[in-house]
């Protein structure tokens, strides 16, 4: 599969709030969860402060100028070695440019970050009933079946999903 000409994959920087922002729409889009990423949406201080830390990694997919995909990443800096893993929080094509290969480049962008942090390894959970996020992650990675607990921190309106 050949990649679109006018397809760039742009490491997001401290002063790229509005693409941040446009990024973060996109997610809530395709995970048909608009309400969560953009009700209590964070300032543009809280998003510059996290684009410049030297433990998040945001890249957007762009065909022109219209963001097309997304990756929202976290650098863990390992205890028992001197090295870091990197984890995929989110990762999200928009629908009418999936299956044109943009997730596949935007993993492999950020690879190159990791290998140039010196990460060892690059790790993303899929829900077992998204059959493309599990076909396009087995094709790049080696699939461990673990399970994922989310433990509240303080009682909460709404149950955690």
């Amino acid at each position: 599969m050949s990649l679109p000409l006018d397809l760039r994959i742009y490491q997001l920087a401290p002063d790229d709030i509005v693409l941040m922002e446009t990024v973060l729409t996109l997610f809530g889009e395709a995970f048909d969860e608009v309400e969560t990423y953009g009700r209590n949406r964070p300032g543009a201080d809280y998003l510059r402060t996290l684009l410049g830390s030297d433990y998040f990694i945001a890249l957007a997919a762009l065909k022109g100028s219209e963001v097309v995909g997304g990756i929202a990443a976290y650098e863990l800096k390992k205890f028992e070695q001197e090295r870091s893993e990197i984890y995929i929080y989110d990762l999200a094509v928009a629908a009418a440019h999936r299956r044109e290969g943009i997730a596949t480049a935007m993993i492999r962008k950020l690879k190159d970050i990791a290998a140039a942090r010196g990460a060892y390894v690059i790790f993303v959970q899929a829900d077992l009933r998204d059959d493309q996020a599990i076909a396009l992650y087995s094709k790049l990675g080696v699939r461990e079946d673990v399970l994922h607990f989310d433990i509240a921190v303080k009682a909460r309106d709404a149950a955690v999903s």
